[in-house]
């Protein structure tokens, strides 16, 4: 999933949220040493962030959709597919959450400006254009979608594949928001019960 979904997915504490919004910027194993100056709910996130991952790329309605993607964009399948789902969360948020996107981003915002001591030193200029550019209610739009392609393209040589992937979605956006809509409920679900788990 991308940016806007694992922010949405890690409930009301803000450790959790920043675990689970820098999660892509950790790598390797959680050893005892690298997490000694971790609050639990911020390692929490991290492993949530893993754990909705995971999810994501197993479930049979998502493989669906990843096969039909990678017909067009076949290298840059899974990537494409979590932006899509980020565009349809954003036009659908009101079906899943209280609060409207706007109020929804301008929170998160505020979150991480907060904990920004949080953020991995490699992730900082992305979150700060993040911020800036107002990426999270601009994921409603095709223009906002196109510009988390290009740039993708533009930044990694192994993502050039990914140009144009919004007019996959205008293609197929049917198919893929009803994906969206039978997938993203099972995995609110699933987030849902892993942070009460976590948190025993």
């Amino acid at each position: 999933m991308n940016f806007l979904a694992h922010l949405a997915l890690s409930g009301n504490n803000e450790d959790i949220l920043m675990g689970n919004f820098t999660g892509d910027f950790i790598k390797g194993k959680l050893t005892p040493l690298r997490t000694a100056s971790w609050s639990a709910e911020y390692r929490v996130g991290v492993e949530l962030h893993r754990f909705i991952d995971s999810y994501t790329d197993t479930h049979p309605t998502v493989l669906r959709a990843k096969r039909t993607l990678a017909f067009a964009h076949s290298k840059v399948a899974g990537v494409a597919l979590d932006i899509f789902f980020d565009y349809f969360l954003a036009n659908h948020f009101s079906r899943f959450y209280p609060q409207a996107l706007d109020e929804y981003a301008n929170k998160a915002y505020a979150i991480i400006l907060r904990n920004k001591t949080l953020i991995p030193i490699a992730m900082l200029p992305m979150a700060e254009a993040m911020i800036r550019h107002d990426w999270l209610t601009n994921y409603q739009t095709i223009p906002g979608i196109k510009r988390s392609f290009d740039g993708l393209a533009r930044r990694f040589a192994f993502m050039s594949a990914i140009h144009g992937a919004e007019d996959e979605l205008l293609r197929n956006e049917t198919l893929y928001e009803k994906a969206f809509i039978e997938f993203y409920p099972d995995l609110k679900t699933v987030a849902d019960e892993y942070i009460r788990n976590a948190l025993q």
